[in-house]
């Protein structure tokens, strides 16, 4: 009943639009009180839920994420791609995709993805003459490559609580990025087939070049981090904080970034990893909690009593992690469900990276769809736009997403081929 009345508290202050990580240590420290556990046991959960080691990747990366958007990266990639694709019908639309893969081997956030690239991109689609809502939805549904192509923050947070390789779990990733990628490009291309007039420019081989050479130095970015982590030469904090510094150099070099912004750049991966690390302290409290509570067996042996099938468990974690993700932030659905859902894994004999990879790309859909639906809110304040409006014009590209859930959890081994010959 305590459980019940606590889960109830926290729905409420959610439904209210309390801040996520508040919402959950508010009750969890009344809950702690009434039930003979001390404050300073709670105090100790919340700071030992943040010294981790992985976790310490996460502002790294967050901070090469806000050094590349300052930087002007994903404007020279805008310009490449567009002078590379500019002769095609729906260009922008293929554009938008493309620039979003190339910006994700940096971000690794899909909130930054739209902010960056949306201010660029969506103007630029409805100056042309494509419709508005086609534009939201192209952006938003495109920025989601980025929090499943490494370098992967919802990634970095899965390997530090399964404890399980951040490299494999990086390596098994990058298939299931790249077909989301050409699934976008499928919608794209079935969209655009009714819209004959859409603005083309002319093809210029001076322009790919000049354009091009603008894109050689950022492109070593993703480079030097993967292939430093996949090569087994850095761990992944350590490829975060070199592929930080890199961009850093790139951005003085090009002189987008002075001594001026580096307060602003700070200032904004200080307080993007603040909220993190607070969803994931106030996450963990609340997954003590359930541990006491037994909840975990609770739910294996439901489960185990429900179904003996491994696919069928997967299909259960897709609606479980798709459900919650429209209400949470997806830090907090993995914090809350991976000590749970891990050891029921384990009984179906489910890869624990096959496993992350499908919890990480399921709740990304979560991020387009409402109520909370982050990348929702940063589009429509970028574009002035209506709730309603970018939800409908993302909808079509929610579809290869979901398709390639399900092919995930048919075939599970697909995904594990890459780790698998990277020894990792």
């Amino acid at each position: 009943m305590s459980l019940l009345v606590l889960c109830l508290f926290i729905t409420a202050l959610l439904v209210i639009r309390v801040p996520i990580a508040f919402a959950f240590f508010g009750p969890c420290l009344v809950w702690m009180m009434t039930n003979d556990q001390s404050t300073g046991l709670a105090l100790r959960l919340v700071a030992n839920s943040m010294a981790s080691f992985p976790l310490l990747a996460v502002p790294l990366f967050i901070l090469l994420g806000c050094v590349a958007n300052h930087a002007g990266i994903a404007d020279r990639l805008f310009d490449f791609a567009l002078a590379l694709l500019g002769r095609v019908r729906g260009n922008l639309g293929y554009v938008s995709v493309g620039v979003s893969v190339g910006f994700s081997w940096m971000s690794g956030s899909a909130v930054a993805d739209a902010a960056a690239l949306g201010k660029v991109q969506i103007p630029a689609m409805v100056r042309a003459g494509y419709p508005r809502p086609f534009a939201l939805g192209v952006v938003g549904s495109s920025a989601l490559i980025a929090p499943v192509m490494p370098p992967s923050i919802p990634a970095v947070i899965y390997a530090g609580l399964a404890g399980v390789s951040t490299g494999a779990l990086f390596a098994a990733s990058v298939g299931p990025a790249i077909l989301m990628a050409l699934g976008l490009c499928v919608v794209v291309f079935l969209w655009v087939r009714r819209m004959p007039d859409l603005e083309r420019t002319e093809f210029s081989w001076d322009r790919v070049w000049v354009t091009g050479r603008r894109v050689i130095a950022p492109l070593g970015a993703p480079v030097i981090i993967l292939g430093g982590i996949l090569g087994g030469y850095v761990t992944p904090t350590e490829a975060a904080a070199v592929g930080a510094a890199y961009v850093l150099l790139l951005g003085f070099a090009y002189r987008t970034l002075t001594l001026r912004d580096l307060p602003k750049v700070l200032v904004e991966t200080t307080v993007t990893t603040c909220s993190i690390m607070l969803i994931v302290a106030s996450a963990s409290l609340l997954g003590y909690i359930f541990a006491r509570e037994r909840v975990p067996q609770e739910a294996s042996e439901a489960l185990l009593g429900l179904t003996s099938d491994a696919t069928v468990f997967m299909l259960v974690v897709l609606l479980l992690s798709f459900v919650l993700g429209t209400a949470l932030d997806a830090i907090a659905v993995l914090t809350l469900t991976v000590p749970i859902l891990l050891p029921i894994s384990a009984e179906y004999g489910v890869d624990p990276i096959a496993l992350g990879v499908l919890m990480i790309l399921s709740q990304m859909i979560g991020l387009l769809t409402p109520p909370v639906g982050t990348v929702i809110f940063v589009l429509q304040a970028i574009a002035k736009a209506r709730m309603s409006e970018v939800f409908w014009g993302s909808l079509p590209f929610l579809a290869p997403l979901t398709l390639l859930c399900v092919a995930i959890i048919l075939w599970p081994d697909a995904i594990l081929y890459l780790p698998e010959r990277l020894g990792l």
